[in-house]
Formats: structure tokens, sequence, C-alpha cells
């Protein structure tokens, strides 16, 4: 993909024709990219059955109900997201639009008024994580809704390039013929200016309810996607096309079929807070309900008040019904993954970032794989740092998220941020309450108290395998 000129401003510093960074969760946030060696620890999932390294793996989960066991064998899909398909358009211009409503409102209605060409354009929003969930040997669906127009056909042809099916969110018999703006595909304008800072734009942005209120129940071909699944993925950006009580049916649905729920509210977790009384109902309801809860520590913060992103997570196990997991991505430290039980922590991957843009979408793929597969704690981190990391390595999400290839090669030779006293702070008040584990690339494994080290190498040393095996049989069957 590449990057566009818009002809409505002329261009001062013009980027060589090349793929495109699109959007991998459309934040319609400013962020810089910097092309430097740092860290990056992404805010992803293949297939391993059984592994036998003695590292701490997932607390015991709760009994099934006779409802879940019986659904336990009708699930042949590994991942479905719901909702958030979008066309990203990636254009760069010699500056972002300003933040008032009114201006960007004239600049999308302009950029809108003509189709850029294809090779500008890319897979967006919940698509990215399917595609990287996929190219990790996961059968996945995406639930959601796209226009029967250029950019609909196009965003099907590359779920289906890349082994993905769509379930659609059809209600109404004539939609499909519709000229309707909330009958048509989502857009994410994606603006780069010559610092290489992103701004996003869409029409969502400006509608006064969700982009597809018109829905408002779950099909009989979604509740059969939904019961097939074994994880349902949700994010915040959801809201911006979903009416809140649709979304909380998927939920409730999911539960119903035996599914797990996911919910990573994004930047919009925020304003959700401080929504309509129907956002914040659900809002409370995926935190509650949910069985895996990923955020940023920013995100933990604001959702919980509480600043320490590992006291944040135990609230959050604290108050949940369902949660089993909360993982917290602290950028360019590593990740955490907190339990009942445990705390792990692994530190960030040194790479070279090119683009952040994606790397989210890909950490949850992995974190996925490792949750449907039982790999111990302190192996899924670890690999959904590196799938992570292996995105922001290239250039932008979509078709471009990372590949099972460029992964491996990071983890045989992984080189890790650790940051000794930035852990030690902050584990030092957890040490004697909670047993602690630790991705470590020092040569030596061991424990200190309830603090247990484990290096890179033994973290990885079953799953690195058969990962290197599936590049050369075509697939990941562990």
């Amino acid at each position: 993909m590449h990057h566009q000129s818009i002809a409505f401003k002329p261009l001062q510093s013009p980027f060589p024709p090349r793929l495109h960074p699109p959007n991998a969760i459309p934040s319609r946030r400013l962020f810089p990219l910097h092309l430097n060696t740092t860290a990056y620890s992404p805010c992803s999932a293949s297939s391993c059955r059984s592994f036998h390294i003695p590292l701490p793996t997932h607390p015991p989960r709760s009994l099934p109900s006779s409802n879940s066991t019986k659904n336990a064998a009708l699930k042949t899909v590994d991942v479905a997201t719901l909702g958030n398909l979008c066309v990203d358009i990636v254009l760069n211009v010699p500056k972002l639009p300003p933040s008032s409503k009114g201006a960007r409102k004239a600049i999308m209605e302009q950029l809108s008024s003509s189709p850029p060409d294809k090779q500008y354009w890319e897979a967006g929003g919940n698509c990215n994580v399917a595609i990287a969930a996929a190219r990790l040997g996961l059968n996945c669906i995406t639930i959601g809704y796209v226009g029967n127009e250029i950019y609909g056909k196009f965003l099907l042809d590359v779920l289906r390039d890349e082994g993905i099916r769509m379930v659609g969110m059809n209600e109404e018999a004539d939609v499909v013929n519709s000229p309707s703006a909330s009958h048509q595909t989502l857009l994410c304008w994606v603006l780069v200016d010559p610092l290489q800072k992103h701004g996003f734009c869409s029409p969502a942005d400006f509608f006064e309810e969700p982009a597809f209120s018109w829905m408002s129940t779950l099909s009989e071909e979604v509740k059969r996607g939904i019961k097939r699944s074994r994880i349902l993925f949700c994010n915040g950006y959801d809201f911006d096309e979903l009416c809140p009580g649709l979304i909380m049916s998927a939920v409730d649905y999911a539960i119903e079929a035996g599914a797990s729920v996911f919910f990573d509210p994004g930047p919009r977790g925020k304003s959700l807070l401080r929504g309509t009384v129907e956002e914040q109902k659900a809002l409370r309801h995926f935190l509650r309900m949910s069985d895996v809860l990923l955020l940023t520590s920013d995100e933990a913060e604001s959702v919980t008040g509480i600043a320490n992103p590992i006291l944040a997570g135990q609230e959050l196990l604290r108050t949940g019904v369902r949660t089993k997991w909360v993982v917290v991505k602290m950028g360019p430290r590593g990740s955490i993954l907190i339990t009942t039980s445990n705390i792990t922590c692994a530190s960030a991957f040194k790479v070279k970032v090119m683009d952040t843009v994606g790397c989210g979408d890909s950490f949850v793929a992995a974190i996925a794989f490792g949750f449907i597969h039982n790999i111990p704690l302190v192996t899924t981190l670890a690999f959904a740092n590196a799938v992570g990391a292996a995105t922001a390595m290239g250039c932008g999400a979509g078709r471009n998220v990372a590949a099972l290839k460029q992964v491996v090669e990071l983890m045989e030779a992984p080189n890790l941020n650790e940051d000794d006293e930035f852990w030690n702070e902050l584990l030092g008040e957890h040490l004697d309450s909670q047993e602690v584990t630790f991705l470590s690339k020092m040569i030596l494994n061991g424990s200190n108290g309830r603090m247990n080290r484990v290096t890179f190498q033994k973290a990885v040393s079953e799953l690195l395998p058969k990962l290197k095996s599936s590049q050369l049989e075509g697939t990941l069957s562990c």
C-alpha cells in the first residue's frame, strides 16, 4: 500500500511510495512515530494443546455449565470479532486537521468527495485482529456490517484472501441496495503529516448516534457464528457503530453459548465512562462479564481510578464476575498479565519501530492464542510481545501486520528492554503477597522468595520449535 498525497493542499514533504501505515485501532488521536531503535510491547495465537514446561499456567477456570459442556463440541472457530470493520485510507497532508469539529468535518467531506485509488486502501479496525490471528494459525471470523459498494467489496476480498469468513449483521431486506450513509462501509481517513504524526477522521465521528443504529437484534446467522466460536473479541470502537443494547446482547449470547469474551476498551473507554446511561451500563457489563480484559496502563487507571497497574488489574479481577486474566500493556516497558493467583511480567523487545499502528491488534491475537491453548502465562506474554514488536517493525496494519516468519526471527534472537529498577519498584510491594513470574534474559533461572525468574529461552522452548516447523509445513498445528 502507498501513501497518497491529497490535492486540497500542496504537499511540503511527500512520502516515498511504499506500503502505508494503516490504522490498527482507529483511535482518531495523534501519535508520533519514532524511526529509531526503541522498545515496544504492543497492546496477540496459534494452536498448542499440550505444554509441559514447569511454569505457572492458567488458574483453574470455573466449572463449565451443562450448556457450555454441550457447546464445546460445536466450537469450530477460534476467534470471532464483533463490529469495528472499516477501510483505512492513508493520505499525506502538509499538516494535520484542526481539532475543531466543524473544520474536521469540512476536510472529511472534501476527502470523501471522490474515492482515492485502491493502492491507498487498507483493511482496518477489527480486521487487523482477525488477520493477525489467522496468520498465527487460528480459525477466525469477523461479525459486522459492510456496504454493497466498492469499499465493502474491497474489505470482503481482503478477508477472503486471508482465509477469514465474514458474518454479516444485516437486519433489513433493503439494506443491500440502500444509498444511505448509515448503510455504507465505514471509512477511516488516516492523515500523515511530514513528521509522520497521524490524525484520524471518520464519518462516525459526526454521527449523533451509532452508525448502524438501525440494527436492534442479533440475526440467527450471527448467533450461529458466536455459538461456534471459542472467543468473542470486542473493543470500545464497537460503540461507534452498534447500539449498547445490541452489543450487550452479543456478549450475553456468547456467555450462554460457552464462548470466552475478550474486551479492549481502548481510548473509547474514557469517553464511555462519561457517556450515555446505556453506554456506561454496557461498559460496566463488559468489565464484569469479560473473561479477559486488555488495557493500557492509562486505560486501567481510567476505569478503576488506581494508578498502579497491578493494583488496578487486581481491582478489575475483584469486581469481575467472570474475569480470569487482566492484561496491562505498558508500552516500551512491556506487559503484565494478572490472575487471582499470579502476576506475570515480560519486558518489551528492542526493535527499530517503523509504525506502532496495528501492534495492539497483533498483541491481542497472540493473547487469544495462549488463552485458547493453555500455554503458560509467561510464554503467552513473551509470544504476544514478539508478535506486536514484529508488526511495529513494518509499515502499518491490515495486510501488513506481522507474518509468522518475522515473529520467529525475533524470538530466535531476543533483545529485551529490561529495566530492573522500574520492575523492582513496581513489583516490590507485591512480592510478599502473590507469586510473581518475570521474563528475563539472564542466563540462570531461579527464584527469590515469591519472585520466579524465567529466561526467555526456557519460556519459549516448546513453542518456538513448533512455530519454526509450521513455517516449513505452511500450517501451525501444535
